[in-house]
């Protein structure tokens, strides 16, 4: 098996977390400007490596909405329903207190230039992110810690230790680390169900769809 066949995998998310790293670091508004640019980078990456990562679809079904309606609810109530328990709130994020992506504040309310960047975001959560982030884990970290000749593993294989290392890699790239981890294991859980990730992109799509509605809708900005 070729290098090439991980690096297809690997760059689509490995250019989005590097271009993140700069969101902030050159000029205020490069939160911004900067997540346009590496949606349209890895939109551009994701068309040319198509045809090269047979996997790499989405596939509608009834259990992919459901999961993806299931992993939202469970993205927005974990902590508050934990809190009510007694478990401190920095205990459930990492990172502590962040200033929120919140074009309004910094256009407006009424500004064309916010409402696009809003939509940048809201599109790239829904179409981009899912097929970046389940192609990476699903497909390739899930495979390879299993054998590294991960193209040989098919992705029905259900192996206990890869769903936990999988999940818990997923969770350390989110701030809210618990519901990411439950969220990596459900959705990898549809994937080995389905043998394929067509099923887990849609319902990542719904899920961060409802997620950027209800970030809109109830100015939950600290989900962004």
């Amino acid at each position: 098996m070729g290098n090439s066949a991980i690096w297809f995998r690997v760059l689509p998310l490995a250019l989005f977390v590097a271009l993140t790293g700069l969101q902030g670091k050159i000029g205020p508004l490069s939160i911004y400007w900067i997540y346009a640019l590496k949606t349209a980078l890895a939109a551009g990456l994701l068309f040319w490596l198509a045809g090269r990562i047979p996997e790499m679809k989405w596939r509608w079904s009834w259990d992919g909405l459901g999961i993806g309606v299931l992993v939202f609810i469970l993205w927005i109530g974990l902590t508050p329903v934990l809190t009510r328990i007694g478990i401190p709130e920095s205990f459930l994020k990492i990172g502590g207190d962040v200033y929120p992506w919140n074009p309004l504040t910094t256009w407006g309310d009424n500004s064309w230039i916010a409402w696009t960047f809003i939509s940048i975001r809201l599109l790239g959560s829904t179409f981009i992110v899912p097929f970046i982030e389940e192609v990476f884990y699903r497909s390739f970290v899930y495979r390879y810690i299993i054998k590294p000749d991960f193209l040989s593993v098919p992705i029905k294989q259900v192996h206990g230790l890869s769903f936990l290392i999988t999940s818990a890699i997923f969770a350390s790239t989110h701030r809210e680390w618990l519901a990411a981890f439950l969220c990596g294991l459900i959705y990898q859980w549809l994937a080995c169900r389905k043998n394929g990730i067509g099923e887990a992109v849609f319902a990542h799509g719904i899920t961060n769809f409802l997620l950027g509605l209800w970030v809109i809708s109830q100015s939950a900005w600290h989900f962004w």
